[in-house]
């Protein structure tokens, strides 16, 4: 689930740009547990299958989380973790209504190497 970097604790966004803080081990190896990540957010962001995600949890309206856009799947989309033993996705609450999207994720900023 990905987390705010700001000290209040909302998302900052300059220009529809916004950091995300990776917890968890969902979407390893490709995302890491700590690591951060720069993400195009607003809820018309452009998407497509493959595209890593800032998703509202459709079960858990409160939290928010990254997962990998796996397929269209009527009007929303299947989303899943990289990592299907620790992931809570699509496999266990269906498709993601399109709303539900937040963000997409660009490019690692931190740690700058592996």
């Amino acid at each position: 689930m990905p987390q705010p970097l700001s000290g209040s604790g909302q998302d900052v966004q300059v220009f529809g740009l916004t950091t995300v803080r990776i917890v968890g081990p969902s979407m390893a190896p490709a995302l890491r547990n700590g690591e951060v990540y720069l993400a195009r957010a607003g809820r018309r962001v452009n998407v497509a299958g493959g595209d890593v995600v800032v998703i509202v949890h459709p079960q858990r309206p409160e939290l928010l989380t990254v997962k990998r856009l796996v397929r269209r799947a009527g009007d929303g989309w299947w989303v899943e973790g990289d990592n299907p033993d620790s992931s809570s996705d699509s496999r266990e609450f269906g498709p993601v209504p399109e709303a539900n999207i937040r963000a997409k994720v660009l490019m690692r900023l931190r740690p700058f190497r592996r």
